[in-house]
């Protein structure tokens, strides 16, 4: 098995597995935000439980770097990995290693164009929102002149952000929280702009198979055309008094005995 297989292989298997770690290592960095007064021990778990995720997922991008025969194409084409990866050890930051189940949603949709595009707005809203939002809380709630302080008001403001409204009631106010709001910016254009393009190629898509539809009518419509014409021809050429001929008559070679050769006894 070539390097290239194997890669693909790996990818493909290990895709559901770091999708879900993932989605707990979610759950597990925002369970105590929005619990702040869980036990001690909970909340160390659940710390512990992040850092061996983020590990697994440090793993899985050095593996798929080593194996691959071109690294920096690699590097180019998984930026948001290697940030992701990157980050600083800022608490508020950690929930933003979650976008990568991004990539992975997406893979599982690349054969349908409108599913991908249904797999954006909806996983692709759904999980940014909620990411940053938690993010922005963690960030804000103990920051005495923050205006974020309650995960009502961080969801109010990731709606209104990342639906460009803006109303400027809500906004962070540490670097955290303006670094989580800068994302959150650039990921709702991003999806905007996925959704945009998803329906614009599906619509051309669907009026060019509208077209040869028509086009594949027309050619059929000619042909019975040609077909008709060519019968008409033919029948105009017949001759009109032309008449079938008559059906033999079939007689009997066999003489019919005279009336004396009946009487005779």
């Amino acid at each position: 098995m070539g390097r290239d297989a194997f890669v693909e292989r790996y990818e493909r298997r290990a895709e559901w597995p770091l999708t879900l770690a993932a989605g707990v290592f979610l759950a597990a960095y925002a369970w105590p935000v929005l619990e702040p007064d869980m036990p001690d021990a909970l909340r160390r778990a659940c710390s512990i439980v992040t850092v061996a995720i983020w590990v697994i997922f440090a793993g899985d991008f050095l593996l798929r770097l080593a194996l691959v025969r071109r690294r920096v194409v690699f590097l180019r084409t998984h930026i948001v990995d290697l940030l992701v990866l990157a980050l600083p050890l800022l608490r508020p930051l950690r929930a933003l290693r979650v976008v990568t189940a991004l990539t992975r949603l997406n893979r599982r949709a690349e054969s349908s164009l409108r599913g991908r595009a249904m797999v954006y707005v909806v996983a692709g809203v759904g999980l940014l929102g909620f990411t940053t939002a938690v993010a922005v809380l963690d960030a804000e709630r103990s920051r005495p002149d923050a205006n974020i302080r309650t995960f009502g008001d961080a969801s109010w403001w990731a709606v209104t952000t990342i639906t460009t409204v803006g109303y400027g009631d809500r906004y962070p106010t540490t670097n955290a929280g303006r670094i989580a709001g800068v994302g959150l910016m650039l990921g709702g254009i991003a999806l905007l702009g996925v959704v945009t393009a998803a329906l614009a190629s599906w619509f051309v898509e669907h009026v060019a198979r509208e077209e040869r539809d028509e086009s594949d009518l027309r050619r059929q419509i000619l042909a019975l055309t040609i077909e008709v014409r060519a019968l008409r021809t033919e029948v105009a050429h017949t001759p009109e008094d032309q008449a079938s001929p008559e059906p033999p008559v079939h007689t009997d070679p066999t003489p019919e005995p005279s009336a004396a050769t009946r009487l005779r006894p």
